[in-house]
């Protein structure tokens, strides 16, 4: 309602000094041309008043819903207002630079889509345009199971069976809230993601849609795999997220208790409304349970730190010696060697004779939860753990690799 009462207030007035101009021409071709510039309008509306009386007052009526309308949106939104009035709008939009090198060709809905966010975080992928709560685009790919490591991904339009779900979301102008499409199959995708220390994910993006869907995305991508930021080697501590204060806490509870083992840490939920935290911490501190209120506060120069930390660091960790060299068993112990393979299976004998175990079937939990199972396919150059997924039955492949220090237990499950 006050953009349509500005608007008719602006068109009111025009038309009046419209009206006026013409008014000026009637008098005279001398008057007319000096009508054009303002300070000769004014002579001309005093010496000519008869005559301009009408077009003034209708310039008069623009003046009254002009004068409405800032009203309601000074009440409403004062912030927009005074951009108005700076003239903000005139000048031309400033793109902040990325923080991720995001190079995509193609359309998503049929616009041209520019991402200048991107993460895979518990197994979705997500691409943003526009820094808003509302993304102006979003594309999310919603993986069957969570991706760690080097990530490949490969569906064909064909495929059948458990597949990622797609989904597109867009806000047009004059929407509050954005519309969403989704898919489970019926399209193309590629994903080939390899590891970036500290917390990247890098490589080949391509995703083609039904044509009813107008997207078409192809390129390279560049993705945060947690929401953590580094300057240098070192975490961000001044950016708000919740794995901030996950690795702020982790760092304080080793430092406090003088251990590095500090796991299951419980941190309840909490949304970032000032520059304080208070918090009920509960974690497994040395096989010990441990329950602490924990107070943060955040400071310019430091970023976010607990309150009354002063313990010292803890010293570094030495080197472990070289494992020593395991001589090949004899030939007869080769030969009596059960022929079911699942008996004293281990993580170990997996890493020390890999072509023994390569695609058989295998069953991976995770430290952290959940499991996944696929086929062995080989320890890459980094030593994790590959394995291969079958998606579908027109041959796409999901390829997971996982740290060893990630996995809480390894199954062979063929013998």
């Amino acid at each position: 309602m006050d953009a349509l009462l500005i608007i008719g207030g602006l068109l009111l007035m025009l038309a009046g000094l419209v009206w006026l101009v013409m008014r000026a021409f009637g008098t005279s071709l001398l008057w007319g041309w000096g009508s054009l510039i303002p300070p000769i309008t004014l002579i001309y509306i005093l010496r000519h008043w008869a005559r301009a009386r009408s077009a003034m007052m209708l310039v008069g009526l623009g003046v009254i819903p002009l004068v409405v309308g800032l009203t309601l949106l000074a009440s409403k939104d004062a912030e927009r207002l005074a951009a108005i009035v700076r003239l903000d709008w005139l000048k031309p939009e400033v793109q902040e630079p990325a923080e991720l090198a995001i190079e995509l060709s193609g359309q998503l809905n049929g616009q041209p889509f520019r991402p200048q966010q991107g993460e895979l975080i518990d197994g979705v992928l997500s691409l943003r345009e526009g820094l808003d709560f509302f993304a102006q685009r979003e594309l999310s790919i919603r993986l069957p199971q969570p991706a760690s490591g080097a990530v490949r991904v490969d569906v064909l339009p064909q495929d059948e069976g458990q597949l990622p779900e797609v989904e597109l979301s867009w806000l047009l102008p004059e929407q509050d809230l954005p519309e969403a499409r989704r898919l489970s199959r019926g399209y193309t995708l590629h994903l080939d993601l390899r590891p970036q220390a500290p917390n990247r994910l890098v490589g080949d993006f391509h995703l083609v849609l039904p044509p009813r869907f107008k997207t078409s995305l192809s390129g390279r991508v560049e993705l945060y795999s947690d929401r953590l930021r580094y300057v240098g080697d070192d975490v961000d501590r001044s950016f708000d997220s919740r794995d901030t204060i996950a690795h702020v806490l982790q760092d304080y509870l080793q430092r406090r208790f003088a251990s590095r083992d500090v796991r299951e840490l419980k941190v309840p939920p909490f949304t970032f409304e000032g520059d304080s935290l208070e918090l009920q911490v509960e974690a497994l501190i040395d096989q010990r349970s441990e329950r602490l209120p924990i107070r943060l506060h955040k400071r310019p120069a430091q970023g976010w730190a607990v309150e009354g930390d002063r313990f010292a660091p803890l010293p570094a960790v030495a080197e472990a010696p070289p494992a020593p060299q395991i001589e090949a068993a004899p030939a007869e112990e080769r030969v009596s060697r059960p022929a079911d393979r699942r008996q004293r299976f281990s993580l170990a004998r997996l890493q020390r004779n890999p072509e023994q175990y390569r695609n058989l079937s295998m069953r991976l939990s995770r430290a952290s939860g959940g499991a996944v199972e696929g086929r062995f396919v080989g320890i890459d150059a980094d030593g994790s753990i590959r394995l291969a997924q079958q998606m579908g039955s027109g041959g796409g492949q999901a390829s997971f690799s996982f740290q060893p220090e990630e996995i809480g237990r390894l199954e062979l499950l063929e013998p």
